[in-house]
């Protein structure tokens, strides 16, 4: 398996990670025994980059299931991402928290559920417009101190957020969705980080399965989906989507492989500081993901590729309005 190294940071990982996101009933039930075989199954395949956040499932759901896959020597296998500071407020609007003593709560916090004791990389996972970022990753260079936390990260950070955020404290790798559909902020974003020597990881590479030939209609999403929440899931604009889809589904016949594996492959061939991280349910999508890494492109391919799902093209936004205020801060 192929390694990417995350910024300036000691942390290798896999060219492809597993986001573990679905694994908390976000895309439909899931089954907690299947997710922890299914994350075994990656690290066997060579996966190493595991990605949670205290906010995926109740309770901090998702960091159990991992910390439970963990147990029995696995550990040392992997890099361990997590993140704090995506909340609600009393009324259940989307909020964040970059308070330094929730900070130190939510590591602690999280270090219990993983049953782990240091955080390879840990994000901030939205920023709060209500704290000075400088405070926020002061606090996250604490736990660096502390040896709680290896490397630190930001989700969802415009370029001058970041910016600020490297000056307290390096910042080994900033999040946000990239994908074929979706790459406008990102590939402004990419701008800062190549700059300031810090990885890119691409979530959501798939464009939440709109990327993988799977997806028709809304009849292809099951009931309780949250993606029925999505503009980009929601009337033309899922037709307008689906059709920018066939159009990479047609690049990936002449290239003998899956709509999916071309979609990866061409994040992949954008850099070495970029690293995607997929999410699913199934070994076989695992398998089939993985397959990308084998799929070669050429300048001229990528650019055509580009060229057919130009930046802005896709229709509807990637989050509900509410939930949009709180990305790109």
């Amino acid at each position: 398996m192929e390694r990417r190294t995350l910024g300036r940071s000691p942390l290798q990982v896999s060219a492809l990670g597993f986001g573990l996101m679905s694994l908390s009933g976000i895309y439909g039930p899931a089954n907690d025994d299947e997710s922890v075989a299914l994350i075994h199954y990656a690290i066997d395949c060579g996966m190493n980059f595991l990605d949670s956040a205290d906010a995926y499932g109740q309770g901090g759901h998702n960091e159990k299931v991992l910390g439970e896959a963990l147990r029995g020597g696995r550990r040392d296998k992997v890099v361990v991402a997590t993140k704090f500071g995506n909340v609600r407020t009393p009324e259940g609007k989307p909020s964040a928290d970059g308070r330094p003593e929730y900070v130190m709560q939510a590591c602690e916090a999280s270090l219990k559920r993983l049953g782990i004791e240091v955080i390879d990389l840990y994000y901030q996972h939205r920023i709060d417009p209500k704290v000075p970022i400088e405070d926020t990753v002061g606090a996250m260079r604490r736990l660096v101190e502390q040896g709680k936390v290896r490397a630190l990260g930001l989700s969802e950070a415009h370029p001058d957020t970041i910016r600020r955020a490297h000056k307290v404290h390096p910042i080994a790798a900033v999040q946000s969705e990239y994908s074929l559909l979706y790459r406008v902020q990102a590939e402004e974003t990419l701008k800062t980080t190549r700059e300031l020597g810090i990885s890119f990881v691409a979530y959501a590479p798939l464009g939440r399965s709109l990327l993988t030939g799977s997806i028709h209609g809304k009849a292809d999403l099951p009931e309780g989906d949250r993606r029925l929440q999505h503009p980009r899931f929601q009337g033309e604009n899922l037709d307008r989507n689906v059709a920018l889809a066939n159009r990479i589904e047609e690049f990936a016949r002449a290239k003998g492989c899956t709509a999916a594996q071309l979609a990866l492959a061409w994040l992949l061939a954008q850099g070495p500081d970029v690293v995607p991280i997929f999410g699913t349910k199934r070994p076989a999508r695992l398998d089939e993901n993985l397959r990308a890494l084998e799929v070669r492109l050429t300048p001229a391919e990528c650019a055509e590729i580009a060229k057919a799902v130009p930046p802005g093209a896709a229709a509807g936004t990637r989050y509900p309005e509410g939930q949009m205020k709180t990305v790109y801060l």
